[in-house]
C-alpha cells in the first residue's frame, strides 16, 4: 500500500444553511482527517464557518483555506484564533493568504505591497498568539505594544499556513510560515516545484486542493471532474501549469477556447487524470500516494458530484 497523506474534504461554500452542520458531521463519521472552509468573497466568512464546524463535531480538525491578510488587522485576527484555539485545542489549522487580488479591489481592500504585508501579518499574528507583547510602529499595520490578556493566550496555538502560490511568496512561506496551502490543482510536478521554491528550513506543512471525484467507472470520475477545471488555464493559475510536461500545450489549448467551459470540454481525459484526482478508488488512492512522495502532508478534495453528500460518501471510499 502507498504512503498517503491525511485526506480532508472541502465544505462547498454554497452549501444550503440547513446541509452546513451535517455534512460536517457526516465528514467526520465517515473518517476524514478533516474539513476545510473557504472564505470566498460574497460567500460565508472563514472564522464565522470554522467556529460553528468545531461546535457541531467531536474531532475532525477543521482549517481556515485561506483569510485574506489585508481584510484583518492582526489584533483582531489573533482575538478570534485564539478563542476558537482555546475552545477547540488541537483541532484548528489556519491558513492566511493575499486573496484574489480581483476580489479585494472591487472592495478596495488590495494593499500597495501585499507580500510584505502578508509576512508582517503571519509574525505579528504568531507572537500574538504565542503570548507576546507586539510592537511593530513601522508595519504597514502599526501595532504599538499590543498583547491578548494571558487568560486568552492558547496553549496548543494552531499552525499558520500561508496560502500562496508565487515564487517571492512561497520564498515567504518557507520563512514564517508553518506550512503552505496550495490551490488546486496540485499535481506532484507543482507540489515539487513549489517546495523547491518555499526552501523551509525545518518541518513544513503542504496541504493541497484537488477537484475529486470517485467512481466504479473511470470515465464517469473523469466527466464528473472536468467542470471543476474550468479555470485553470487563467492567469493566475500559470505557476500550477508551467511544471507540467503538457503545459505548453494546455497554455495553447485554453488561447484558442473562446470561454472556460469550452476549455473544460475540450480538455483529453488523460490531462484530467493528471489535473483532478479523479478516477476508481484504486486509482485515486495511487494519485494520493504520488502526491505523498512529492511532498504533500494533506490532500483536501474539492467534491465535484452534484450532489455533496452523494460525492462525499464516494469520496470517503478512498480512505
Amino acid at each position: 500500500m502507498p504512503t498517503l497523506p491525511t485526506v480532508a474534504v472541502m465544505l462547498p461554500r454554497d452549501l444550503p444553511p440547513g446541509r452546513v452542520l451535517d455534512y460536517a458531521r457526516r465528514a467526520e463519521s465517515l473518517g476524514f482527517d478533516s474539513v476545510w472552509v473557504v472564505e470566498d468573497l460574497g460567500f460565508r466568512g472563514g472564522i464565522a464557518q470554522a467556529a460553528v464546524v468545531l461546535a457541531a463535531t467531536s474531532t475532525i480538525r477543521v482549517g481556515i483555506g485561506v483569510l485574506p491578510a489585508a481584510v484583518r488587522n492582526p489584533a483582531f485576527a489573533a482575538m478570534e484564533l485564539a478563542t476558537l484555539a482555546q475552545l477547540f485545542p488541537g483541532r484548528l489549522d489556519v491558513g492566511v493568504g493575499h486573496g484574489m487580488p480581483g476580489w479585494l479591489r472591487s472592495v478596495g481592500a488590495w494593499p500597495r505591497t501585499p507580500l510584505r504585508l502578508l509576512e508582517e501579518h503571519l509574525v505579528t499574528l504568531r507572537a500574538l498568539l504565542n503570548g507576546e507583547r507586539v510592537a511593530a510602529p513601522d508595519a504597514l499595520v502599526p501595532i504599538e505594544g499590543f498583547a491578548l490578556d494571558p487568560a486568552v493566550v492558547p496553549e496548543v496555538v494552531p499552525p499558520l499556513l500561508a496560502g500562496v502560490r508565487g515564487p517571492r511568496s512561497l520564498a515567504m512561506a518557507g520563512r514564517v510560515a508553518d506550512g503552505t496551502v496550495l490551490a488546486e490543482p496540485c499535481t506532484p510536478e507543482y507540489v515539487r516545484a513549489a517546495l523547491g521554491q518555499i526552501a523551509a528550513p525545518g518541518p513544513h506543512t503542504i496541504v493541497t486542493y484537488n477537484v475529486g471525484s470517485v467512481h466504479d467507472d473511470p470515465a464517469a470520475a473523469l466527466a464528473e471532474a472536468r467542470p471543476g477545471l474550468a479555470w485553470i488555464g487563467e492567469p493566475d493559475w500559470a505557476p500550477h501549469l508551467a511544471p507540467l510536461p503538457f503545459g505548453d500545450e494546455l497554455a495553447a489549448l485554453r488561447a484558442g477556447c473562446g470561454s472556460p467551459q469550452e476549455f473544460a470540454t475540450r480538455l483529453p481525459d488523460a490531462w484530467v487524470a493528471q489535473l483532478a484526482l479523479a478516477g476508481t478508488s484504486a486509482q485515486v488512492r495511487t494519485r494520493l500516494g504520488e502526491l505523498a512522495a512529492a511532498g504533500v502532508t494533506s490532500s483536501v478534495f474539492i467534491p465535484a458530484a452534484p450532489d455533496p453528500f452523494t460525492g462525499l460518501d464516494q469520496l470517503a471510499r478512498v480512505l
